[in-house]
């Protein structure tokens, strides 16, 4: 009886052994130089499609590398504006390799991303009718939202003498989808018609491409609402562990 019982728990032992790891847990090493902390899972469903699944976070700060594009001799209400931003991404992959989730693979995917900006000081003069000068400064801060699909591809390796250790290469992706916000900003002073009708003529009178926006003042400040279009790219390293 022993025998048999010790028989069929090798037997199963064994079952186990030969199955593959259907979990991964992983993170793009790459994104932690644009502060971006972040983690995915991947769920396998057979060998070769699987769903995966990432958060991603960017604690509030400077815009990552905007001083490497812009140079210290750019606006300084530019130079010290400050974002934050969370994205979701879902994403089914199709797999080519010969080995269970890896080799190269095309990965359709749908992201969720909400961006916060802040302290980005707009600052207005000019003569009022009167013949006086009149400063005007708002510190803007508010939130953009976008809802988008793209394509990527990738290849995954499978390493460690249990096959537990993964490198997901992200070769490359991109999205596009739309995205909506506002923008407010309080007065440092109290806005009368004139002041109104100035700042007004000015918020809505820059020509932004692609984007459609629409400024509202009042007594207060202003508010900037956003629509347009949203897109993006992809690309990085990740390293995982398989379970």
């Amino acid at each position: 009886m022993k025998t048999k019982l010790l028989t069929i728990a090798l037997f199963g032992f064994a079952s186990l052994q030969g199955q593959e790891a259907k979990n991964t847990i992983k993170t793009n090493v790459a994104g932690y130089v644009f502060r971006n902390f972040n983690l995915s899972y991947e769920r396998a469903i057979n060998k070769t499609f699987a769903i995966n699944v990432g958060f991603g976070t960017m604690p509030k700060g400077s815009v990552p590398m905007l001083k490497s594009f812009i140079g210290d001799d750019a606006d300084q209400e530019i130079r010290d504006i400050e974002v934050s931003s969370t994205s979701f991404t879902i994403e089914p992959r199709i797999y080519l390799g010969k080995k269970y989730n890896s080799g190269f693979y095309f990965a359709p995917y749908y992201r969720y991303t909400k961006i916060n900006v802040g302290n980005f000081v707009y600052e207005f003069s000019y003569d009022r009718d009167d013949n006086s000068e009149r400063n005007i400064a708002m510190n803007m801060s508010g939130d953009i939202t976008a809802n988008s699909f793209g394509l990527m591809i990738g290849s995954q390796w499978i390493l460690g003498r249990n096959q537990n250790w993964v490198i997901d290469w992200w070769i490359g992706g991109g999205h596009y989808g739309s995205s909506k916000g506002n923008i407010s900003g309080l007065s440092n002073t109290p806005l009368d018609a004139e002041d109104q009708a100035i700042i007004n003529d000015n918020l809505n009178g820059y020509d932004v491409p692609i984007i459609d926006y629409k400024a509202e003042v009042n007594s207060s400040g202003a508010r900037v609402k956003i629509n347009g279009p949203w897109a993006g790219l992809r690309s990085g390293v990740s390293l995982g562990y398989r379970f």
